[in-house]
């Protein structure tokens, strides 16, 4: 199993890359960053220099959106850091539920984001692409051998289907096993209807990772509260299939939904922070399902069942107040004991 880690780009950006290069020291693969350009720093400029000082680091955001940028620009950024540093980028994309809410925006169409992968994808291994109108356009300095992979962010049963079909991974944030076998199997059921390999969609499940010493219910306690405005943050986007499909809909399981029913309205400030005073309607449980927390133990034997549902990639969202020590515990004993 592939290790991430992901990280808000927040300043001073030293630090972010500095995180990085620690992650990368202790066995991590993948460098992730959200990317939402009124919240925070711009990612791509961070990129060049985390990707300047690792070695082996592939980095992409945890997600972008086909609305902040055109498609030819957000090809062209990706294309010239691969060109740099050698094909180490990977394009996570989404409908955009900060990026675009906080610009006054609505999130991006699900038809919007399949032309943008087509697209992306296409000028970015090197392809031609219809820009819209007949205008067909390549990057004449791309070298044989570009590749740029897009991976897809879904929660509900049109994403899911489009995930399969088209793009190249999925990115599934929440890490509740029950949730994971239901979409993972809806991903690779669409991509074995569309003819595609479904071994060839890279499985990757994001998630909160906090480590105790113990399983007592104060530091259990402690890691639930580090980890809480995650469920606030899956909640927006459940909070619109709900709008969507209705609640008990036969479309979305209730074990993703029905947590949201207390939600009362989210402020962005406080997106993706230990704190956040709009999730404390998220119940232990969820915290619990939807995270890894707890001892060692509990983080290996979480893991462990995950990768047999089929997941390539744990990706760890490192909000909290042990940044460092996660990434050190589980450089030197949860990521070698889930690979031995």
């Amino acid at each position: 199993m592939d290790f991430g880690l992901v990280l808000q780009t927040d300043p001073p950006a030293s630090r972010v890359i500095s995180l990085m290069k620690r992650a990368e020291r202790n066995g991590f693969s993948y460098g992730w960053t959200f990317d939402s350009a009124v919240l925070w720093q711009e990612p791509f400029v961070i990129y060049s220099q985390i990707l300047a000082n690792t070695t082996k680091l592939k980095v992409g955001p945890m997600v972008t959106n086909p609305g902040t940028r055109t498609w030819e620009v957000t090809a062209s950024t990706f294309a010239t850091l691969n060109d740099m540093f050698g094909n180490r980028t990977v394009c996570g994309i989404g409908r955009g539920d900060s990026a675009m809410r906080v610009a006054g925006r609505k999130p991006n169409t699900l038809a919007r984001i399949s032309e943008a992968m087509k697209v992306i994808r296409a000028l970015g291994s090197g392809q031609e692409a219809d820009l819209g109108g007949g205008t067909v356009v390549r990057f004449p300095w791309i070298g044989p051998g570009a590749e740029l992979p897009v991976w897809m962010a879904a929660y509900g049963p049109k994403a899911l289907k489009m995930t399969g079909e088209e793009a190249d991974g999925f990115i599934l944030q929440l890490a509740d096993l029950y949730l994971t076998e239901y979409m993972v199997k809806a991903v690779k059921d669409a991509a074995v209807t569309a003819g595609r390999d479904p071994s060839a969609v890279t499985i990757c499940v994001a998630a909160p990772a906090y480590v105790t010493e113990d399983d007592s219910p104060e530091a259990l306690a402690h890691a639930r509260d580090q980890c809480r405005w995650f469920g606030g943050m899956v909640g927006n986007h459940v909070a619109d299939l709900v709008s969507k499909y209705g609640e008990h809909s036969a479309a979305v399981p209730d074990e993703l939904t029905d947590y949201i029913k207390a939600r009362e309205g989210y402020d962005y400030s406080h997106h993706g922070r230990a704190g956040n005073p709009d999730t404390q309607f998220v119940p232990d449980e969820i915290v619990d399902r939807f995270c890894l927390i707890g001892p060692v133990e509990k983080h290996v034997e979480k893991l462990n069942a995950l990768r047999a549902l089929g997941v390539d990639q744990f990706a760890v969202y490192d909000m909290h107040d042990a940044q460092e020590a996660v990434i050190d515990t589980y450089g030197s004993r949860v990521i070698p004991a889930v690979n031995a």
